[in-house]
């Protein structure tokens, strides 16, 4: 997990409610997730604080707080739009968002039945629409598969015997040979695996949208490799509208992460990334 860069507290986080959003101080504050960007703090019982750890989550959070609303237009689950938004003061350099609580827990090392699959896919499907001009762009999300090879190589050099390296590369090359994105860009998530996606008795919203982007939907499609047995992959492709040349992309996106998360030091993302590699592959 990327170092921080400024320590994030409880005591600072009641600092940072109390001299901006004065009517919202008397609420109770509590550690509620530790996330590479992020850390998030429960806010009451109905709001997180969102409050970036390191320089670079801070332009991804000022990308949430200009789009999201906009881009929650377009979904059919819920998506957190920031409700208020906080400043940099000394102490703390970084702009910073209260977002709502969304039900549901994340979906993890679960995999997806059939129906949240479709689901899943409906999400997807509506998300993917073309986006302005002035949209953002993520150097690492939504661009062509060929810019992840350097990163992809060394990923898959650190599994070192995890996974059956020339089969990984065979599959990788393979989707690398689909044909590129040619149209205008979509907005799409960018992060869209199992733990940004909350379930209470099916999908019930998708979270962390720091990686959104517009660019080539196919990145998006690694869920179906991550969190999906093969039935429930066929129906949230099927769902999500896209076609071949896009979803075999997106499998070599499934295997690019997968290789990026798995060799991570966070272990349930190693196993999350090793399981989309062996699916990807298949």
């Amino acid at each position: 997990m990327p170092a921080a860069d400024v320590e994030i507290t409880v005591e600072l986080a009641r600092s940072l409610v109390r001299a901006q959003l004065p009517d919202l101080a008397e609420l109770t504050i509590a550690p509620f997730a530790h996330g590479w960007d992020n850390e998030v703090l429960a806010l009451g019982h109905e709001l997180l604080l969102r409050l970036p750890r390191r320089a670079s989550a801070a332009a991804l959070l000022e990308h949430e707080l200009a789009w999201l609303p906009t881009i929650a237009m377009h979904c059919s689950l819920p998506v957190p739009v920031p409700v208020r938004q906080g400043r940099p003061i000394d102490g703390y350099p970084y702009p910073w968002s209260v977002v709502p609580f969304l039900r549901g827990r994340p979906l993890g090392d679960a995999l997806l039945d059939e129906a949240s699959a479709r689901v899943l896919g409906n999400f997807v499907r509506g998300m993917h629409v073309p986006a302005p001009p002035d949209a953002p762009c993520n150097p690492l999300r939504g661009v062509a598969l060929s810019e992840r090879h350097g990163r992809f190589e060394a990923a898959l050099a650190a599994l070192g015997d995890r996974v059956d390296a020339p089969i990984v590369r065979r599959a990788f090359e393979r989707a690398l040979a689909a044909p590129v994105f040619d149209a205008p860009r979509m907005w799409m998530h960018g992060d869209l695996h199992p733990f940004n996606v909350l379930m209470h008795e099916g999908p019930s919203a998708v979270i962390d949208f720091g990686d959104l982007t517009a660019g080539d939907p196919a990145t998006d499609l690694m869920i179906a490799w991550m969190g999906c047995d093969a039935r429930a992959r066929d129906a949230f492709l099927d769902a999500s509208g896209a076609d071949g040349a896009t979803i075999e992309r997106g499998r070599g996106w499934a295997i690019a992460l997968g290789a990026t998360f798995a060799a991570s030091d966070d272990p349930a993302l190693g196993a999350m990334g090793v399981r989309a590699i062996r699916a990807a592959i298949q």
